[in-house]
C-alpha cells in the first residue's frame, strides 16, 4: 500500500529524501542512477554521490552528456537492454521520462532491480490524467509533425526538453502507469511502499511566449471533461521506498 505526505515544495521532497537516505548509510558515498538525464540532476549540498545517468538516444542528448561535469558512468539506448546491475544503487532517480517511453512497467522493473534493498525511487513525470497530459497526448497523436515542431517552437521556446529546447518536442506516449492510480497499482503488485506523493505545475507550454494560451486550452479540457482531466496541475513528483524484505507486503 501506500502513505501519501504533505509537501509544500516538489523539489524540497526529494531533496529531503536523498538527505535521509545519505544518512542512513553513514557517510557512504550514495550510488544514484540518473534515468531521464536531459535534465540536469543537481544533488544536495555536502553529500557524497556517484552518479550513473541513462536515457534514450535522443538528438542533442549525447553532446551534452560528453561535456557534462559530475557523470561518473553514463548510457544511452533502449532502456530495456542497458547495463543496470542488480542491487548497485541507493537511489533511482527518474526525471520526465515514463511520459516518453514505450515498456514502461518493464523498464521500471529493470530500474527496481538495480535499486538496493531499502532504497528510493524518486519520479517525476507528467500526469497522464490532467489537462496538459491530454493536450500533449492529443497533439502527437493528430498534429502531423512538421506541424507540431513549428508549434513547439512558438509555444515552448527555451523551456522546451533539454538539452535542446527547440530540437523539438519529445515522444508523448503515456502508458497508463503514468498516472497516480497507475503508479500506487504498480506498487501494490511489487510490494513497494508509496511515502510522498505530490502535484505540482511545470509543463514547459505554460511557461513559453505562449503560456496563456496553453493555459486557456488546458482549462477548456478540464470543463469539457467535468473536471476529471485537471489543469490545475500536470506534473506527479513521487517517492517510492523498496523495502528491506523482498517478500514484504504492506496491507
Amino acid at each position: 500500500m501506500y502513505e501519501a505526505k504533505a509537501a509544500t515544495e516538489r523539489g524540497d521532497v526529494f531533496e529531503c529524501r536523498i538527505r535521509e537516505q545519505w544518512a542512513e548509510q553513514l557517510g557512504r558515498p550514495l550510488d544514484i542512477l540518473v534515468a531521464g538525464c536531459g535534465h540536469r540532476i543537481v544533488p544536495p549540498d555536502r553529500i557524497d554521490v556517484k552518479i550513473t545517468a541513462v536515457d534514450e538516444d535522443l538528438p542533442g542528448l549525447r553532446e551534452a552528456l560528453e561535456g557534462r561535469p559530475g557523470l561518473d558512468a553514463w548510457s544511452l539506448g533502449d532502456l530495456r537492454s542497458v547495463p543496470i546491475f542488480p542491487r548497485s544503487f541507493d537511489v533511482v532517480h527518474i526525471e520526465f521520462l515514463l511520459e516518453r517511453i514505450h515498456y514502461t512497467e518493464l523498464v521500471l522493473d529493470r530500474f527496481l532491480t538495480g535499486l538496493r534493498p531499502g532504497g528510493l525511487m524518486l519520479i517525476r513525470m507528467r500526469d497522464r490524467r490532467s489537462a496538459y497530459g491530454f493536450c500533449d497526448r492529443l497533439a502527437a497523436r493528430v498534429v502531423p509533425a512538421p506541424v507540431r515542431r513549428a508549434l513547439w517552437r512558438r509555444f515552448v521556446g527555451e523551456h522546451g526538453f533539454p538539452p535542446a529546447p527547440q530540437a523539438g518536442p519529445p515522444p508523448a506516449v503515456y502508458e497508463p502507469v503514468t498516472t497516480l492510480d497507475g503508479l500506487r497499482s504498480y506498487c501494490l503488485t511489487r510490494g513497494l511502499r508509496i511515502t510522498d506523493e505530490v502535484r505540482a505545475t511545470s509543463g514547459p507550454a505554460l511557461r513559453g511566449p505562449w503560456g496563456h494560451a496553453a493555459g486557456a486550452a488546458c482549462r477548456t479540457v478540464e470543463r469539457l471533461s467535468g473536471g476529471r482531466l485537471p489543469a490545475g496541475h500536470d506534473e506527479l513528483a513521487v517517492v517510492i521506498r523498496k523495502p528491506h524484505n523482498h517478500f514484504a507486503r504492506l496491507l
